[in-house]
C-alpha cells in the first residue's frame, strides 16, 4: 500500500514539474516572438538602437546571399537598407523552447526600393536565442530566399 502511495505521489510531482515546465517554456517562447516582432520594425524603421538590444555581441547572420555578418556588419546593413524598407512582416513563425535557448522557424516577406527600383522578397528564416543575464538575445540567425 506504502509503495502504491509513493508511487502516485512521485507521478503527481512529476507531472506538476511537466505543467511547470510547459507554462514557462510558453512564457518563454511568447516573449522571444515579441521579440521577433520588435525586431521586424526595428529594421523596417533603420532602428540600430533597437537591434542593437536584442542582438548578443556575438550574434552570427548568414544572408540571403550566403554571406556570413557579424553582429556590426548586421547592424551596418540594416542602417543602409533601413531607409529602402518599407514593409518587413513575418506571416508564420514557430517558436521551440529548450530550456535557456529558443529556436524560431517562419518566413517573411519584405518590400522596398533598391537602387531607385522597387522590390519584393519572400524567404525562410530560422533565428536562435539564447536567455543570458535575465533577457532573451539573438545569437544566430539565418536568411533563405523563396525563388520563383
Amino acid at each position: 500500500m506504502r509503495e502504491k502511495i509513493f508511487a502516485l505521489a512521485m507521478a503527481c510531482s512529476l507531472l506538476q514539474l511537466a505543467w511547470a515546465q510547459n507554462a514557462a517554456d510558453r512564457d518563454a517562447g511568447s516573449k522571444v516572438l515579441a521579440l521577433e516582432s520588435l525586431w521586424n520594425q526595428a529594421e523596417e524603421k533603420g532602428d540600430i538602437r533597437a537591434l542593437d538590444l536584442i542582438l548578443d555581441n556575438s550574434m552570427i547572420y548568414v544572408d540571403e546571399d550566403g554571406s556570413l555578418l557579424t553582429k556590426a556588419q548586421f547592424l551596418a546593413h540594416a542602417k543602409k537598407s533601413g531607409a529602402n524598407l518599407q514593409l518587413l512582416v513575418t506571416p508564420t513563425m514557430s517558436v521551440h523552447v529548450y530550456g535557456g535557448t529558443a529556436v524560431v522557424a517562419g518566413s517573411y516577406r519584405a518590400k522596398g526600393v533598391h537602387q531607385g527600383k522597387l522590390y519584393q522578397r519572400e524567404g525562410r528564416f530560422i533565428d536562435t536565442w539564447a536567455f543570458k543575464k535575465g533577457a532573451w538575445v539573438c545569437v544566430a540567425a539565418q536568411a533563405t530566399p523563396i525563388l520563383r
